[in-house]
């Protein structure tokens, strides 16, 4: 992280800078096409980042720290005035982003840009200082051996002339000054509810609420998750797309590219195994046709405090929701119940079974798994006031 401009630099009051490293595409291209290319990669490696940060290497560095939404970003605080070296890890291959996504292609490029910030007069570090860059490509082992060694032959066919118009070989590569990234003062501030929501969920038709007048907790932005969930016939080829990278079949995605909603329903499932293979194509299908899993058990819970006179009489009866339990466990009841109420399940402390004999008993997974299905409970709540949680009476 060696900077001379930096520990010239008058402006810093501060002791620390903050850096941000991202790995991004070097193509104009595919900068446009950034997100999707990103939220592909995410659904086809659940769980996985492609820029990591290896602490035990890195040296001088405080504060590391990889944002969950952010999967190509780290960012640390470093004193400029000493040594600091910092060790990252890319762990996607440039031909990930190819049509194939083989060794064989030539791979996209990379660019891994730094842009570093100093504090303002709250003490964010928002104020950009320097930003810099270099373009990568990042191969198997292999493969880097074979790029490295054409490249080599390349240069020594071409004329002394040709060769002035390469840059230079240097033991260490020289990030080169480069205008800030465009989200870059931005990312540290962002908030956790910018989380975008999974491809599978729905919220429930009706809900209900702890107390009248009270507006819900969930953020509004996840109710309209469900529009988009289901392939419809009149979805054009650029909204098929979309639904193909929300529900993880990036790979097909070039080759249905000019499909519209109607001709991908009209496929049979023999068409879809015998195009994208059995695994695949079972998944697709059942995923078009917008099968659902096949709940372990149903129950019927009705509020108590809803039960209102006039409307009981114009429907003639208690107005009852249905709860679908995939896992036979208090922590699904407890979503279920909270998706119902629209509050975290986090603020539901206890559930309890009350009964006749009027005393309350503590729900658990043994108690979920002896449910009898179909079973109908009107449910009370009780505030805690200490917690601002509450605890869920099952009658």
């Amino acid at each position: 992280m060696l900077n001379r401009k930096l520990v010239e630099y008058s402006d810093i009051s501060t002791k620390y800078v903050k850096s941000i490293v991202r790995v991004v595409f070097h193509d104009r291209r595919l900068q446009y096409m950034e997100h999707q290319q990103l939220e592909g990669w995410r659904w086809s490696r659940p769980g996985d980042r492609i820029l990591d940060i290896d602490i035990p290497l890195s040296v001088g560095i405080l504060e590391p720290h990889s944002h969950p939404l952010h999967l190509n970003t780290i960012e640390f605080l470093w004193d400029p005035a000493k040594n600091a070296s910092v060790f990252i890890q890319v762990n996607c291959i440039s031909t990930e982003f190819t049509p194939r996504k083989h060794g064989g292609e030539k791979g996209v490029p990379f660019r891994i840009q730094v842009d570093t910030f100093t504090t303002n007069e709250q003490g964010e570090y928002i104020e950009p200082v320097q930003s810099a860059s270099c373009q990568i490509k990042v191969f198997k082992p292999k493969g880097a051996d074979r790029k490295l060694k054409t490249d080599r032959e390349k240069i020594h066919k071409k004329d002394p002339q040709d060769r002035e118009k390469y840059q230079l070989s240097h033991e260490t590569t020289v990030l080169k000054e480069c205008s800030p990234w465009p989200d870059a003062v931005n990312l540290p501030n962002q908030s956790s509810s910018s989380i975008p929501p999974s491809p599978g969920y729905q919220s429930p038709p009706t809900s209900c609420s702890f107390t009248e007048g009270c507006s819900p907790d969930q953020p509004t932005d996840l109710l309209v998750a469900g529009c988009s969930d289901h392939l419809l016939a009149t979805s054009s080829p650029q909204d098929t797309q979309q639904w193909l990278l929300q529900h993880r079949f990036t790979p097909f995605s070039r080759l249905f590219s000019s499909f519209s909603g109607a001709d991908l329903l009209r496929m049979s499932r023999e068409d879809l195994i015998q195009i994208c293979g059995p695994a695949d194509g079972i998944r697709l299908f059942n995923t078009m046709k917008g099968r659902m899993i096949v709940p372990r058990l149903t129950i019927y819970v009705c509020q108590q405090q809803s039960r209102n006179p006039a409307a009981l009489k114009a429907v003639g009866g208690d107005i009852y929701h249905a709860l679908y339990l995939e896992d036979l466990t208090l922590l699904d009841l407890t979503d279920k119940l909270a998706m119902l109420f629209n509050i975290i399940p986090q603020r539901i402390i206890h559930v309890y079974r009350q009964k006749p004999a009027g005393i309350h008993v503590l729900v658990t997974d043994e108690m979920v798994q002896n449910f009898t299905e179909e079973t109908t409970f009107i449910i009370s709540t009780i505030r805690d006031e200490n917690t601002d949680g509450y605890h869920v009476i099952l009658k």
